[in-house]
């Protein structure tokens, strides 16, 4: 098939979405679908063969986009929108694969051209929006009736997590639904050493993602303040974030009086991952809401330690008891799970191997790429007498021989 797939951010860029993208759309190029691509100004080359970038163009003041929702975004979705129906509207595509809130793009691109889409659901949108920015709370209903009317106009609904699929199933019985998580981003390559995260030879916690107010980072803090005086020894690292938010960050911590217990660094390499990885003694993930699981959770599953992590859907739709140590999300609970785990060796040993026998066995790479497959040869299936037809229209000649 041909298709056109919309991608609402900066690609190619080192965090969760894009490397997800960059995975499907190798995928696709392998299998021999011809694929060109719209996203933002900024961002690298993926360097993958059969795949066409375009870009919108550059605008002053929407450069270093974070994930989420933000009026940065919005502003290049506005440019992003004309760009994409100019495309459609000469590119003869078959099938427009729309991610995250481009599928409201691929809608009226459904509606004016009649070209089918696929909504890849990487997260709730109305859920984001509103807890992004509070204001937009009273405006929900009709934020979800929007999200609910891109879900149904769709040929296919392809969610990252459990949660987000039996969503889909809800409210777009008619359409083709899979579901392809995240994987491990380690590899089987012995990854580059590292320097240490932080001096000193007792236990540490790690925390490894974006800094984004969701993902629970303050309550985390909170909580090692809470544990610090119950483990003297234990040191707490934070990697990840543009440096303005990490250096706020360090900021807050010497706030607390955590001192030179509390390290972060920033933004790092993904090459230096599992080395960063291997250091932790706890993996900590204290995500406070939504519902897709972070991609940083299936690295930490795959990397031979064990993770703490808040008992809500987001991790609970692919961990459990016997895979990780689960806690309320709350400062205290959290608090008094990382000095459970930091002082119980058995423990750790236990859930770490669950949790990478569970990684190996159904969150690998190729497992993600038979899913995909699997769901867009549905799809194919699905639109295949369309498609025809209109080729038919389009080239009669050529089908004559």
């Amino acid at each position: 098939m041909k298709i056109l797939f919309l991608a609402p951010h900066p690609f190619l860029r080192p965090r969760g979405t894009p490397i997800a993208e960059r995975a499907v759309l190798a995928a696709l190029a392998a299998e021999g679908h011809e694929v060109d691509v719209l996203t933002y100004a900024e961002g690298d080359d993926p360097g993958i063969p059969g795949c066409r970038i375009h870009r919108i163009r550059a605008l002053p003041g929407t450069r270093d986009i974070r994930p989420g929702f933000s009026l940065k975004k919005l502003v290049c979705d506005a440019v992003m929108l004309p760009r994409f129906l100019a495309l459609a509207r000469r590119g003869r595509y078959d099938l427009v694969h729309a991610v995250e809130e481009s599928a409201f793009m691929a809608l009226l691109g459904r509606w004016l051209l009649g070209v089918p889409y696929i909504y890849d659901m990487d997260s709730g949108l109305a859920e984001q929006m509103t807890e992004r920015f509070r204001w937009l709370r009273p405006v929900a209903p009709a934020l979800e009736a929007f999200e609910r009317r891109a879900l149904r106009g769709s040929v296919g609904v392809l969610a990252v997590c459990k949660d987000l699929e039996t969503r889909a199933r809800r409210e777009a019985p008619a359409a083709v639904v899979g579901c392809v998580e995240d994987v491990s981003l380690l590899g089987d390559a012995p990854p580059p050493a590292v320097a240490p995260l932080a001096s000193g030879d007792g236990p540490l916690a790690l925390y490894v993602g974006n800094l984004e107010p969701y993902q629970g980072v303050d309550l985390l803090l909170e909580a090692f303040a809470l544990a610090a005086p119950q483990v003297p020894e234990a040191r707490l690292a934070v990697v990840g974030g543009p440096p303005e938010v990490a250096a706020a960050l360090a900021r807050r911590s010497a706030a607390r009086g955590l001192g030179d217990r509390v390290h972060v660094t920033g933004p790092r390499p993904i090459a230096e991952l599992g080395s960063l990885l291997a250091q932790a003694t706890v993996l900590v993930s204290p995500r406070i809401s939504g519902s897709n699981t972070p991609m940083k959770l299936y690295s930490y599953m795959d990397s031979g330690r064990p993770v703490l992590a808040t008992r809500l859907a987001t991790h609970t739709q692919v961990l459990d008891d016997e895979t990780a140590l689960l806690v309320e999300p709350e400062p205290a609970a959290f608090a008094e799970g990382l000095v459970r785990l930091l002082g119980d060796t058995v423990l750790r040993t236990r859930l770490a191997a669950n949790a990478r026998a569970l990684a190996r066995r159904e969150h690998t790479p190729e497992a993600a790429r038979r899913k995909l497959l699997r769901f867009y040869a549905e799809v194919e299936a699905r639109l295949r007498p369309v498609v025809e037809e209109v080729r038919e229209h389009e080239y009669p000649s050529a089908r004559r021989g």
